[in-house]
């Protein structure tokens, strides 16, 4: 992937562009025919700036606030997971022979993408999504 943030902020990710750039050894233009019909993706990555050394699974305040309870490691969506895989959806704007132009999503200049797949309608959740407030609050500035 290249294009988007250098630098991890927490906040503000909406329209932050990249270009994610399929290998040309591995695919032909075959590999994305049809991708340019979706508005959205879904996109596995690898946080390779994570030192594996530095992985917790202790519960912890979402963010190192000191003021929110401390949460397990999977009710927290940052980088620092025992698999250190991200997953993010973002906006395809264009298919360009093997670039991907996408804006949205949260993950660095240089992140490996490890897969790609179109976001479809029907795998939104069928039912209301709950969430607590802390993460409602924590995530008002993201996008």
């Amino acid at each position: 992937m290249v294009g988007g943030r250098g630098e991890m902020v927490e906040d503000d990710w909406h329209d932050v562009r990249a270009v994610i750039r399929l290998d040309g050894e591995t695919f032909t233009t075959s590999a994305v025919l049809g991708l340019e019909d979706f508005s959205h993706l879904e996109v596995v990555f690898l946080f390779d700036r994570i030192n594996p050394a530095q992985v917790r699974t202790d519960p912890r305040p979402p963010r190192g606030n000191p003021s929110a309870a401390p949460v397990g490691i999977f009710a927290h969506r940052g980088p620092y997971r025992p698999n250190r895989l991200g997953v993010s959806r973002c906006r395809l704007l264009a298919v360009d022979g093997l670039n991907l132009h996408v804006a949205d999503l949260d993950a660095l200049s240089g992140t490996p993408v490890l897969d790609i797949k179109p976001y479809l309608i029907e795998f939104a959740p069928r039912h209301p999504v709950t969430q607590p407030a802390w993460a409602t609050d924590l995530m008002s500035a993201y996008y």
